[in-house]
């Protein structure tokens, strides 16, 4: 099946995953695949399951330890790294109808 736009996912992955940031590159790919440290799986578990049960008492938990820069850059690798999950499953989906 055709992917008409990989070539445009693949390039935000690369800025996101793999570009210049606060974290480390390694931290961020670990993050999108649903890896995360201890002290941020649950916040990064309920971004890749329900992501409309984050609140602010969430991020606020977590500024203590991270900075604005970092949170971000952690909820968007968690929130692609979720979106990748699901395409792949739809589009594994479509291929075995």
């Amino acid at each position: 099946m055709e992917d008409r736009f990989a070539s445009y996912r693949n390039a935000t992955a690369t800025a996101l995953l793999r570009g210049s940031g606060v974290t480390s590159d390694n931290f961020r790919q670990a993050i999108a695949g649903g890896d995360a440290p201890p002290e941020l799986v649950a916040f990064v578990n309920k971004i890749r399951s329900r992501p409309y049960a984050v609140t602010d008492l969430d991020i606020d938990a977590l500024r203590s330890r991270y900075s604005e820069e970092q949170l971000f850059e952690i909820i968007v690798a968690a929130t692609f790294g979720a979106a990748n999950d699901r395409l792949a499953a739809a589009r594994q989906a479509l291929e075995n109808a």
